[in-house]
């Protein structure tokens, strides 16, 4: 992923090509702009002011997207792609001059509790795929999850699902998202949590429970980037 303080086309490659020399690769299959917006450039990851301002920096997404085009043609990425997008934004790209290549995925929080029916739509249309953070929920950390939702795998109707299939409700949240066509990426430090979220390719959810399961939503965040 390029983060936010790296956004100026003359520093797209060389971020890429330092994180390259980190991982001790000659490419990566997938690189990322993390965020529609930017930060400051210089070594803090998080810059603030005096007073704990956060300090942007104007960046042109369709500059920094060129300069993603140009790692690619040089063989440091297979594939080219954006997070936290929304439709404009994404349009924004897709619209712009001379355009080589459209991104592959964009990379969103989605979850029963979230499932972003029109993003989804969009880019289905344009064979973006979306990948999905966060599909279990999160965390409760309160320093950047919105703990006000609740805790999504408690949900009765993913638990009462699970039963029938002999599934946890983070199993049955997992085959949602795959389901629909949604690649989904959970977190786990768990080596039976990791084996589980595995296990979700030997049933399949009916019309009448993905319905069920689309019904939860509540168009809620829990991560919020609130800056």
């Amino acid at each position: 992923q390029l983060w936010n303080t790296c956004h100026p086309p003359e520093l797209v490659r060389p971020t890429l090509e330092k994180t390259l020399k980190i991982l001790q690769l000659d490419y990566v299959d997938l690189y990322i702009i993390e965020l529609p917006m930017a930060f400051k450039p210089g070594d803090a990851l998080y810059p603030k002011d005096e007073n704990g301002k956060f300090i942007y920096h104007e960046t042109d997404l369709c500059a920094t997207w060129e300069a993603l085009e140009a790692c690619k043609d040089a063989g440091l990425a297979k594939s080219i792609g954006v997070s936290n997008f929304n439709r404009r934004q994404l349009e924004m790209i897709m619209n712009k001059p001379g355009l080589k290549y459209k991104p592959v995925s964009n990379q969103v929080e989605c979850h029963p509790y979230f499932t972003q029916p029109k993003l989804l739509e969009f880019c289905r249309q344009h064979d973006i795929v979306i990948v999905g953070y966060s599909p279990l929920g999160t965390s409760r950390d309160e320093s950047w999850v919105n703990v006000s939702s609740p805790p999504l795998l408690k949900d009765p109707v993913l638990n009462a699902i699970g039963k029938k299939y002999n599934k946890t409700a983070a199993q049955i949240a997992l085959r949602f998202n795959v389901q629909r066509g949604v690649v989904v990426i959970p977190k786990s430090f768990n080596p039976q949590r990791i084996r589980e979220n595995f296990q979700i390719f030997d049933f399949s959810l009916t019309e009448k429970e993905m319905k069920e399961i689309e019904a939860l939503n509540k168009n809620v965040r829990y991560v919020e980037l609130l800056m």
